[in-house]
């Protein structure tokens, strides 16, 4: 019986190991997800809407959630394409609104937190204080790059940065993708991209070919740059629509900027320079639907007066756009150009009229202005004035040693140029608020070695009639600092109530270089 009772006990255990061994294994399908290699990086924006750009290692879903605050992403936008190139356009966005976000596929989240923010561009037209970033010749992964960006993102501090442009030669010695991933988005990936809107123009080392010519990239503009770029080219940021990546217009606010493109082909034959290609033709006609805008801002590559690693005396590009192209933007008041391509830092003053070369610059004929422009209560030192009814006069910055530094012409500086500098590297910081324009040239030791200021339709002279016992408001045409001849006051606005049939009101900034006066008539 015993015998009998191990015998089943061991044919049961005998038929439990056999069912067990023929029972499948199920096995755990593990999902990888893709990596993120590039970005977010922030393009095309506007008033109400932006778009984001990523790249994965493998093809995925687009995912972007956000909202304006970081503990509530309550919207999303998807795009259902399998891509490793990504592009999320977000759209019915409030102006001047900061929104966080976080960028992923349709089940996984690449990156999410607070620093993932942006704020959209202000209503177009509108006053306000906006500052934007221009780097020149910036990728070449030196210390001297890494050093101005530092210096940027310190000067910054707290404060908010509208936009960044880039001055061409974006990506050295060639633009190829695996240039501008090392010397480009890895270095500005945390500090700018996934912050700031980026708004580009080409050089051209964007245009280098390395398998065929860069004849053939001119013609055909199929190089990384444009691969790597989304352009406002529609109009949806501002501006007139060019129907073109390679140049395009948008608004800050009341500032109207310009990109263009000094080096590719337009119908593989029309260059910047030749005034009867589509891009001039369009710029006209951009400008021409802009007059109303408070301040205008064009930028390209290469510059029409340099002496520094470039001589805008012998080389063709430079003669050609002096000679021919930038008559169109003076006639059109544009207040300020910005240029790379010569790796130092020149800055002109408030000039018009000079398109020759370097020794027929002369200064009783060609400046507008003989002051520094640095606004600083140095000696010569008043900002640059101009009337918006006249709007005569242009400043012309090279800011090309963002990246790349050095170099100078045995004429160096440039006749045309105040101030020039080809030993330290740095990046410009434009600052706009209402009718003042600052510019500063920030440099990689953090030494703010230039500024100027420009100020539109001040040291006015108003004639104001109130009745007896009535009160004026008097406001300052400037921003800056106050000094009112009849009051301890320091704001730019006071309130009087003056009794003489006549009195005579007057306020200057701190340095006595910019004044008001008001004349006060009082009725019976």
């Amino acid at each position: 019986m015993k015998s009998m009772i191990i015998t089943s006990l061991l044919l049961a255990t005998g038929f439990t190991s056999i069912q067990a061994q023929e029972t499948p294994v199920q096995k755990v399908k593990t999902v990888i997800a893709p990596a993120l290699l590039r970005g977010p990086y922030l393009q095309a924006a506007t008033s109400n809407s932006i778009v984001i750009r990523w790249r994965t290692d493998a093809s995925a879903r687009s995912r972007v959630k956000y909202g304006t605050s970081p503990d509530k992403l309550d919207r999303q936008t998807d795009d259902l394409a399998l891509t490793t190139e990504h592009k999320v356009k977000l759209t019915n966005l409030q102006p001047g609104t900061r929104y966080y976000y976080s960028i992923g596929s349709l089940k996984e989240v690449l990156q999410g937190n607070t620093d993932n923010s942006f704020v959209t561009l202000p209503e177009p037209g509108k006053a306000g204080l906006y500052r934007i970033a221009a780097l020149g010749d910036c990728g070449d992964n030196s210390i001297n790059q890494r050093q101005v960006k530092e210096q940027l993102v310190k000067y910054l501090g707290n404060n908010h940065l509208d936009a960044w442009i880039l001055l061409g030669d974006n990506a050295y010695p060639d633009g190829t993708d695996a240039e501008y991933q090392t010397k480009f988005f890895n270095v500005y990936k945390d500090d700018l991209l996934k912050k700031y809107p980026l708004f580009p123009a080409p050089g051209n080392h964007d245009y280098h070919d390395t398998d065929l010519s860069a004849k053939y990239a001119q013609e055909t503009h199929q190089t990384t740059y444009y691969q790597n770029f989304t352009m406002p080219s529609e109009g949806e940021s501002g501006g007139i629509p060019s129907h073109s990546s390679s140049f395009y217009s948008f608004d800050i606010g009341n500032i109207h900027f310009l990109s263009l493109d000094s080096y590719g082909k337009e119908d593989s034959a029309y260059r910047l320079y030749d005034t009867l290609g589509p891009q001039v033709r369009w710029i006209k006609e951009d400008l021409a639907a802009n007059k109303n805008k408070a301040w205008v801002v064009a930028y390209w590559h290469h510059p029409p007066y340099t002496m520094g690693s470039h001589n805008s005396d012998e080389e063709d590009e430079l003669i050609h756009i002096r000679q021919n192209f930038i008559q169109v933007l003076e006639r059109n008041g544009v207040d300020l150009v910005l240029n790379g391509h010569s790796h130092d830092y020149e800055r002109s003053r408030l000039i018009q009229g000079h398109y020759g070369m370097a020794n027929t610059f002369d200064p009783a004929k060609h400046n507008i202005s003989n002051s520094s422009g640095r606004y600083d209560g140095g000696s010569n030192a008043a900002p640059y004035v101009k009337d918006s009814a006249r709007n005569n006069g242009t400043v012309y910055v090279v800011s090309g040693s963002a990246g790349k530094l050095g170099g100078k012409q045995t004429t160096f500086p440039h006749k045309a140029m105040y101030f020039s500098d080809a030993d330290h590297g740095g990046a410009t910081m434009l600052e706009v608020q209402d009718n003042r324009l600052d510019l500063k040239w920030i440099c990689a030791d953090g030494t703010v070695r230039d500024q100027f200021t420009i100020m539109k339709n001040v040291n006015k002279h108003s004639d104001i009639t109130i009745k007896k016992g009535q009160s004026a408001v008097l406001t300052a045409s400037f921003i800056g600092n106050y000094k009112w001849n009849s009051s301890s006051e320091t704001g730019r606005s006071i309130t009087v109530t003056p009794t003489a049939a006549t009195t005579k009101y007057t306020v200057t900034d701190a340095f006595n270089v910019v004044k008001d006066t008001f004349t006060v008539h009082v009725s019976k």
